[in-house]
């Protein structure tokens, strides 16, 4: 048996048991790491594996975009800066950009800060909040 199914079993078990607000969580920490992977792709000069990881990135911001529910107002203002975050993925790809990988990095961990921060006052009991 190999090492790494007991963590794969473990990582696919996390996200079928997630809440919704926890899939959102870990799709912005995977949209980092995948950030992180590519810009050491860039400084070792490995086009192959910074495409690879840009790849992912995009696609966790694509499925970022399309699970907005556009019903909500702000959901048409994370709609704008996704899509912004999106083409600069692509434009890093294609120009080799550490820069604009740092920039989408800053974006991605202020969402990902404050996700955690709507998740932790969505858990504190109503009493708590005054609201009881």
């Amino acid at each position: 048996m190999s090492v790494h199914k007991p963590y794969q079993a473990y990582k696919q078990n996390s996200v079928n048991t997630a809440s919704q607000g926890e899939l959102t969580l870990l799709l912005y920490n995977g949209c980092l790491k995948f950030i992180k992977l590519a810009k050491l792709a860039i400084e070792d000069n490995n086009i192959e594996q910074r495409n690879t990881n840009l790849m992912k990135a995009q696609d966790i911001i694509h499925e970022l975009m399309i699970t907005l529910d556009m019903k909500v107002e702000i959901s048409k203002s994370l709609l704008q800066m996704y899509d912004y975050m999106h083409r600069r993925l692509i434009e890093a790809n294609t120009k080799n950009s550490l820069e604009i990988l740092d920039e989408v990095e800053r974006y991605v961990n202020e969402f990902r800060d404050t996700w955690k921060q709507v998740m932790q006052l969505a858990k504190k009991p109503l009493v708590e909040s005054g609201q009881a």
